[in-house]
């Protein structure tokens, strides 16, 4: 990994820009019980549930769709409450695209998983080329947030399938004025919203020695574009997580 001399200091607090997990699961535990760092989560954005009434003025007929395809844990939740709102029965012949085993998995808490017809890839919309060849007539339906994931919702016009983009819910930057005072070695971004909400809260915010991560190149755009250093890139080659990339990061600075 390329990163500034000058600003390879030894690593001791981080700030991941997620709410905190439900469960002491995630890798990022590990990784401060493996360092010894002072790990915060704190969300900079948050999510709210667009009502039915807003979703029927766009005129867009859940019974007339024969596969969702769900890029967010977001998505099924918003998806599910909508369809609750509406009183719409979701048909036990729906199909379900998910773009990852965890958000599949996800589904349980709507859905009898072992009965439904449940397709996932690794990551994005294209790792799901090859099952959506063989669903190709199926009409999508494409539960998003107000700021979409532009890159599955281009791929998806761009190969050809009868696709439709549902808003449920929108994504609202969060208070976090009460950081002010409060500084890390690492804060970690995942979108170009909460670089967004970083600015809305802080508009002076200097980087300084804070070291920058991100993950996706939408987000170290909006980074880059505020003029800030990226100091931990992800995913890479070497590196095709986060928690991987800043471990890596760690390695080299906190000899």
């Amino acid at each position: 990994m390329q990163f500034d001399v000058a600003r390879a200091k030894k690593v001791k607090s981080i700030l991941v820009t997620l709410p905190r997990p439900e469960n002491d699961k995630s890798p990022y535990f590990a990784l401060a019980d493996k360092y010894n760092l002072k790990l915060d989560f704190r969300g900079f954005i948050h999510v709210e549930g667009v009502p039915a009434k807003e979703i029927r003025k766009e005129r867009i007929n859940f019974a007339e769709h024969t596969a969702v395809i769900f890029t967010s844990k977001n998505a099924v939740d918003h998806f599910f409450r909508v369809c609750e709102e509406m009183r719409f029965e979701v048909s036990a012949e729906m199909k379900y695209f998910c773009i990852s085993e965890a958000i599949a998995l996800y589904l349980q808490k709507y859905i009898q998983y072992r009965k439904r017809k449940i397709f996932f890839g690794k990551q994005t919309a294209k790792d799901l080329e090859e099952v959506l060849k063989k669903h190709s007539k199926e009409k999508f339906l494409f539960p998003c947030s107000d700021v979409a994931n532009e890159e599955t919702q281009n791929w998806l016009q761009e190969n050809g399938y009868n696709s439709t983009p549902a808003v449920l819910f929108r994504t609202v930057i969060s208070d976090i004025t009460d950081l002010k005072d409060v500084f890390y070695d690492v804060i970690v971004f995942f979108s170009p919203s909460s670089v967004q909400s970083l600015y809305e809260n802080f508009p002076d915010f200097i980087q300084n020695n804070t070291r920058i991560a991100a993950f996706g190149t939408s987000t170290q755009q909006a980074l880059l574009d505020k003029g800030l250093i990226l100091d931990i890139p992800a995913p890479t080659p070497t590196a095709p997580s986060m928690t991987m990339a800043v471990e890596q990061y760690i390695k080299l600075v906190n000899k």
